[in-house]
């Protein structure tokens, strides 16, 4: 084959049904996949987006992000953090597998109460519950972050095939099987 027929062979568009059929199909598939990441994508931003707004909830000011408004995922973080150290700082340090269940109820004068067989009263440990809405707190903005990060990864994966779908369009018509 001369270098003539090459350049007519390259400049002509060759057509194969089986050739057109197959980039059509795979690029009208990237197309729809894309489509269909992206507007999820989009949708579970705004979905987690309008979710943290209506809890109307601000960051506090010993926050490692100071009196912002929680929305976004650098807010929960910041938020779930500066709970976690309120929380250790009202429990002395420990976390919740490390207080005891019960303790003993004390009076007034800070002394143990006793029943009547001498032996002291155990209470629920108020303490060690307060961990249990501290750990649903941090937990929701642990996934409020973590639905964050995947509604950006469907959005690039989206925007990635989008950009595929119309790649094989276009070379659909200009492909040459050899």
């Amino acid at each position: 084959m001369t270098a003539i027929d090459r350049e007519r062979l390259v400049a002509e568009e060759v057509t194969t049904p089986r050739k057109s059929f197959v980039l059509l199909t795979a690029g009208i598939l990237a197309l729809a996949v894309g489509f269909g990441s992206l507007a999820g994508g989009i949708f579970g931003a705004w979905y987690t987006w309008d979710q943290a707004v209506a809890q109307d909830v601000t960051t506090p000011d010993d926050a490692v992000i100071p009196e912002t408004p929680v929305r976004g995922p650098f807010s929960m973080w910041a938020q779930s953090d500066i709970i976690t150290t309120h929380q250790l700082e009202n429990s002395e340090g420990l976390y919740y597998a490390q207080m005891p269940r019960q303790i003993p109820q004390v009076d007034e004068n800070g002394a143990a109460v006793l029943d009547e067989n001498g032996e002291e009263v155990m209470v629920p440990n108020e303490a060690r519950a307060s961990w249990m809405n501290a750990t649903t707190l941090t937990t929701t903005l642990g996934l409020g972050i973590v639905a964050y990060a995947l509604s950006a990864f469907a959005m690039v994966v989206g925007l990635t095939l989008l950009m595929t779908g119309f790649v094989f369009l276009h070379i659909r018509k200009r492909a040459v099987l050899l």
